[in-house]
Parts: structure tokens; C-alpha cells; sequence
């Protein structure tokens, strides 16, 4: 019997199915002891609101009874999903076991999520994150140009390490001010590189890049290398931006696609047209974009509260 249930009386019908389908997910599915008793949980939930309609076989389960129980629902979103997700797996179960021919449970869908807005940094926070990498040593000077790149240009990490050193230089062999760049799916665009992001990729190509080459088997055109000469890493990029966020006491606020997050937002609050920002990001509808502008909407409703005298 589902957890919950502590009347006396015989088990009903439903109540042994539900028994039997967490046997199946345990057994048969693997599911691990903490999914399966909240499976239990959910299903008991659902047991007891059906058993007090009368309901005491999986088969005198309608439509109508799962969605006045999914109506009834309190909580969180994601909680709510879950207790869904949890009834939805039964139901399907009981279907592909030939216990009942109809799901019940097919039409519903769960609250809708609200949008995770990204998480942007401040200029100051910007400013502090890049004037945390400082020295003259090969690695520094890479570093600085990759922190200096992705937020100048609000390229996808993957983008910009993907880039080889002839990419980005013009017929004089200084760096373009723009680029061309591969996105999702293969889709090409042009990026502008800013004058800060140029000089710092200046320095390090002609400064640091030939030393990182020095003395590797297969030297790689890579536009950013690791220490041994090769193609710098995904991992190695995120460990280099985990470095540098905390020196500048940002821990645990920063990611390759924070920057890309802030680019955006700091655009759009410069007065950009937001489908300039969907080419500039490779965004391929604007409703992708949008969100930004959301974020920008809650910078200025803050700056509204604090400053205008009748806002509160």
C-alpha cells in the first residue's frame, strides 16, 4: 500500500497496482530508493483523492478525476510537475501493461515554468572580473584576451575556441573589427570586436600565443591554446573564468555563459535594437532574445523605486 494509507481496512484494487508498478520501477527500471518514495508519495496523494470519489480500480479513473486532482494541486511548479510526471508514468504503466485501455492522464499538462531569466554581472562586476587577470606570463595574457573576447563579442564559448588565429586577422595580421563566427547548426555571422577585446587579443597572439606553441609535437591553429600547444579546452576555459571570478569575489556568479548574458543585456540597456542583438547572438527567432529585454525592464523598475519620490 502506497505510504500514507494507515486505515485498517483491505488494500483496494488501485492501491495493488500501485504496489505492483513500484515493484516495476524498482526491479526493472532501477530507479534509485529516494525516486521510488517519492513516487510512493505522489501516489498516495493521488490514491487517497481518488478513493474519496468513490474510486477503488484503475479502470473508474476518468479524465475528468485526474484533472480535478492535478487542478488541486499546491506548491511549487516544479513540485507540481513532479506530482504530474509521477501519476503520467503510472498511467502509461497501467496502459502498456493491459491493465486499462484509455491513459486518463494524456491531455494534462503541468504549470508553465516561468522563464529563468539569465544572470547577468554589472559593468562594475564586468570590470572587476577582467582587472583580476593581470601579469605578463603567456597564460595571463590569455586569459585576459578569451575574458576580453567572449563579453566584447557575446559569442557561445564552444564559438570562440572553436575560432583558428587566421579567423580573426585581417590582411595586416591585426585582428578584424569584425569576425565571422560558426554557431548552431553550422549558421555563420559577423561579430564586432570591440577595441579593448582587440588590443588584448593583439597582445596575446603576437606576445604569448608563439610561446604556447613552442615546442609542441602538432602545433595547432587554434586562435586559443592550452599550455601544451593544442586547442584550448571547454573545461580548461571554465577553469580560467573560476580563477578569475574569484579573485575578483565573484565566485560561483560566473560561467563562459554569463558573460555571453551580460553582452546581451548591457546592449539592450545601451539602447540596442533587440534584433540587433538576435544577429549579434545567433539567436534564430527574437522571442529567444526577449528575455533580455525582461531583464532590462527589472533594472529600470529598480532604478524607478529607489529614485522617483512618488514610486512607493
Amino acid at each position: 500500500m502506497p505510504a500514507g494509507s494507515s486505515s485498517p481496512r483491505p488494500p483496494t484494487p488501485l492501491e495493488r497496482e500501485c504496489e505492483r508498478y513500484l515493484r516495476y520501477v524498482t526491479l526493472e527500471k532501477g530507479r534509485s530508493p529516494h525516486t521510488v518514495a517519492a513516487y510512493r508519495a505522489d501516489l498516495a496523494r493521488y490514491h487517497e483523492f481518488l478513493f474519496g470519489n468513490g474510486v477503488v480500480e484503475a479502470s473508474q479513473i476518468s479524465a475528468d478525476m485526474a484533472r480535478g486532482y492535478v487542478q488541486g494541486l499546491e506548491g511549487a511548479p516544479g513540485t507540481i510537475a513532479r506530482k504530474l510526471s509521477s501519476i503520467k508514468n503510472f498511467h502509461r504503466y497501467l496502459v502498456e501493461e493491459g491493465i486499462t485501455p484509455l491513459d486518463p492522464s494524456a491531455s494534462l499538462s503541468g504549470p508553465a515554468r516561468p522563464s529563468r531569466l539569465p544572470k547577468a554581472l554589472s559593468i562594475e562586476q564586468i570590470q572587476s572580473l577582467l582587472d583580476a587577470v593581470i601579469g605578463d606570463e603567456p597564460e595571463n595574457l590569455r586569459d585576459r584576451a578569451l575574458l576580453e573576447f567572449l563579453y566584447a563579442t557575446g559569442t557561445r564559448i564552444s564559438e570562440a575556441l572553436q575560432l583558428s588565429v587566421d579567423d580573426v586577422l585581417d590582411d595586416h595580421q591585426r585582428v578584424a573589427d569584425a569576425i565571422r563566427v560558426s554557431g548552431k547548426g553550422g549558421k555563420q555571422r559577423f561579430v564586432p570586436v570591440g577595441s579593448f577585446a582587440r588590443s588584448a587579443v593583439e597582445s596575446y597572439v603576437t606576445r604569448a600565443r608563439p610561446a604556447l606553441l613552442r615546442g609542441a609535437k602538432n602545433p595547432s591553429p587554434a586562435l586559443f591554446l592550452g599550455l601544451r600547444g593544442g586547442r584550448l579546452s571547454r573545461q580548461n576555459a571554465w577553469l580560467i573564468l573560476g580563477s578569475a571570478a574569484r579573485r575578483a569575489g565573484l565566485e560561483g556568479l560566473v560561467s563562459p555563459h554569463t558573460l555571453r548574458h551580460s553582452f546581451a543585456t548591457h546592449v539592450l540597456s545601451g539602447g540596442g535594437d533587440i534584433r540587433v542583438v538576435q544577429e549579434l547572438l545567433g539567436h534564430s527567432s527574437v522571442s529567444t532574445t526577449q528575455i533580455y529585454t525582461k531583464v532590462t525592464i527589472d533594472t529600470l523598475r529598480d532604478v524607478y523605486q529607489q529614485a522617483h519620490p512618488r514610486a512607493r
